[in-house]
């Protein structure tokens, strides 16, 4: 299993040590131990260019997820790229009373789940699906000590 972390902008401001070692231990949770995976910190400016390319809106996001096409040949399983915007999770943060080390673990657990094929935008029902699998993730990573609630 491999993690791997780029630092653009306002990324480069926060270790990425620890959210390697969380996705890590995301990737074992969801039955994907040996899965790779991309996660890159950006700032807003780069976050708003990305949404309004891919998805069509003029505004920065807090994450965004881009799977692989599965039919590309691969000795591990590549999952995809997961985009964080560290400046959006901070302003969420304050917004939600939290650390910016909790809104950056809810996103990354987010964005991994979109990788496994879920979307919350479908439906309700697929919503409700996601984010049950979600607290399941996070609760499993209290247990592990990685995560305090």
């Amino acid at each position: 299993m491999s993690v791997e972390i780029a630092h653009r902008g306002a990324g480069k401001k926060l270790p990425g040590r620890r959210l390697r070692k969380i996705a890590a231990a995301i990737l074992t949770v969801v039955g994907q131990a040996e899965a790779e995976l991309s996660l890159a910190l950006i700032g807003n400016a780069e976050m708003k260019k990305l949404n309004a390319r891919y998805r069509r809106k003029d505004y920065p996001t807090d994450v965004l997820s881009f799977p692989v096409d599965e039919k590309l040949p691969s000795p591990n399983r590549l999952l995809g790229d997961v985009i964080i915007s560290v400046e959006k999770a901070g302003e969420q943060a304050k917004e939600r009373g939290r650390t910016q080390d909790e809104e950056m673990v809810t996103l990354l657990i987010h964005g991994i789940v979109h990788l496994l094929g879920y979307d919350h935008e479908r439906s309700a029902k697929d919503a409700r699906v996601m984010k049950r699998l979600e607290n399941k993730i996070y609760r499993q990573l209290c247990e592990q000590g990685l995560l305090k609630v």
